[in-house]
């Protein structure tokens, strides 16, 4: 690492130390970036110089050409280094539900040399403090719906100076009426973090995921260019907010790199999205196998024929999934495995070379194995620790969990794999305990620890337990207090305090009271058995 732009240098006095990165690889020629990069500069000023009148982001009522979309991140570019003071390094915390101004500020973010810290809208203010805390976030830009749990969070957030509201009670729109429609990038190295993604452990504790400009170009010229292939004439829609990355490829960087368009749901329920997608004429769709499978009875109530290409990711895609979609639009669903420490997906397949069962081979860029215990590539049928190497990897924001994530070089991402005959990699289960529930990623100890705030609650565990329609759902066995009784009204009331605590997402769907739990003669939790229990009473 050489030459770097950031005033504030933060980020980068808190990268892993090199000897713990994992091997980085640039095996194609296009992922030979040169040493200055500022992704905005080829995502968005490239592009709007080229076609700026194409449209480029469009939601309900509102559709802006790239033209118009470049201009809106110059003011707010503007805004964050007139009005916030905001210098080159620095974190902005992002918080909105999918939708164009949120695009722009994201783009305003890479362009004044910022990092962009985008967070789910559904975090509570507790979740909310621990990141901001973590990445030391000095500036935020926040939708004026989502206010309360951020003012809620402040007093606990010393590094938190500027805030800026848009909408409903804000003031960004009207500091961003005088400033000019253009801005000049900051020189970015192609080395620069840009935008730190944060993602739970199996503890709970937020992992932030460090990546830098190269990084945003590089997941666009692999899985975007080789196995989406898509077109600049493509509208691309979906369901996985903008903080997730799987929604940040698929919604605005995929699009945006060929000059196609991008439709952004606030809402996008299985529901919504399939009466969305003749709306808006859709012919790209990134969406959960939950969803997918949600959709497929009802696809035939909506004209489908704008649609073309489906890609699924999030959590495994079972068979069946993909063979009810195909019924039902006669189209093969892509489907990959990615992680919010590789950025986006690294393992896919295209649509001629789909295979039921399999999530398909490493995506050009990229090289994968799996291995045993001890790091030794084992042969195919057998059972191992899925590990990849490729242009983008693990970098934890001041970590120890760095360690455990990179191994010998290879990026280890807590999946068992086998590799069939035929080179295709087969998903088996997670090694361990997070809970992938609709594509959500839920930390079993993090609800546990909302569950015994409630007054009734002495003792509990979490699991994920198998479910069809979500693919695990979060399941509690939980022990009271002496003297209360169980009850279906106590359920709820358990439900109900964990949404208020925690992501409403992530609360228990299945509550079962227990007069105690499996532990060892030390006194610590046999969450494992519980797991087999669970999985034993599969419906």
């Amino acid at each position: 690492m050489g030459y770097s732009a950031h005033l504030d240098t933060f980020a980068r006095d808190h990268l892993p130390p090199k000897t713990e990165w994992p091997e980085l690889i640039f095996p194609l020629p296009e992922l030979a970036y040169p040493e200055r990069l500022n992704c905005a500069s080829e995502l968005l000023d490239r592009m709007a110089a080229r076609h700026p009148e194409r449209p480029c982001v469009r939601a309900t009522g509102l559709r802006w050409t790239y033209r118009e979309l470049l201009e809106q991140a110059n003011r707010i570019a503007q805004v964050l280094t007139q009005e916030m003071g905001l210098v080159p390094g620095n974190r902005v915390l992002l918080r909105a539900p999918n939708h164009p101004l949120l695009v722009a500020a994201w783009f305003a973010v890479m362009k004044a040399g910022g990092i962009a810290v985008t967070t789910m809208p559904l975090l509570r203010a507790k979740e909310l403090s621990e990141v901001i805390n973590k990445a030391q976030i000095s500036h935020a830009l926040c939708d004026g719906r989502l206010r309360e749990e951020l003012e809620n969070a402040r007093p606990d957030c010393p590094s938190l100076r500027q805030v800026v509201y848009w909408g409903e009670g804000g003031s960004l729109e009207a500091l961003m009426a005088g400033k000019s429609p253009t801005f000049h990038n900051v020189e970015t190295a192609s080395d620069d973090v840009c935008l730190i993604a944060f993602t739970s452990g199996t503890t709970g504790k937020p992992k932030g995921c460090m990546h830098f400009h190269r990084d945003v170009l590089a997941i666009c010229d692999t899985f975007g260019k080789h196995i989406l292939r898509a077109s600049p004439e493509d509208v691309f829609i979906g369901s996985p907010p903008l903080a997730f990355t799987f929604g940040l490829g698929g919604l605005v960087l995929f699009p945006l790199r060929i000059g196609a368009s991008s439709v952004l749901l606030e809402r996008a329920s299985p529901e919504l999205l399939l009466a969305a997608i003749p709306e808006f004429k859709a012919s790209v769709v990134f969406t959960s196998p939950t969803a997918y499978r949600v959709m497929a009875p009802l696809a035939k109530n909506h004209d489908l024929s704008s649609l073309r290409k489906c890609v699924s990711a999030g959590e495994p895609l079972p068979a069946s999934t993909r063979q009810l979609w195909k019924e039902a639009t006669g189209i093969e669903l892509i489907d990959g495995i990615g992680a919010t420490e590789m950025l986006h997906i690294f393992i896919s397949h295209t649509e001629e070379e789909a295979k039921p069962g399999a999530t398909g081979k490493p995506v050009p860029g990229y090289t994968a194995c799996v291995l045993d215990e001890l790091g030794n590539p084992l042969p195919p049928g057998q059972v191992g620790r899925l590990a990849v190497k490729g242009p983008t990897g693990c970098r934890y924001l001041a970590d120890e969990r760095q360690r455990n994530y990179v191994q010998h070089g290879w990026n280890i991402t807590g999946d068992a794999y086998i590799v069939d005959e035929e080179g295709y990699f087969v998903y088996q289960a997670r090694t361990d305990d997070m809970i992938v529930s609709a594509g959500y990623n839920i930390a079993g100890p993090e609800v546990e620890e909302a569950l015994l705030l409630h007054p009734s609650v002495a003792e509990c565990a979490v699991v994920g337990a198998p479910d069809p329609e979500r693919g695990q759902i979060v399941k509690a066995y939980v022990v009271l207090q002496p003297g209360l009784t169980p009850s279906a009204e106590l359920v709820k009331d358990l439900q109900d305090f964990v949404k208020q605590k925690i992501a409403p997402y992530k609360y228990p769907r299945s509550i079962e009271f227990r007069s105690s739990l499996p532990r060892t003669q030390t006194g610590k939790l046999q969450r494992y058995l519980l797991r087999k229990e669970a999985e034993g009473n599969r419906v």
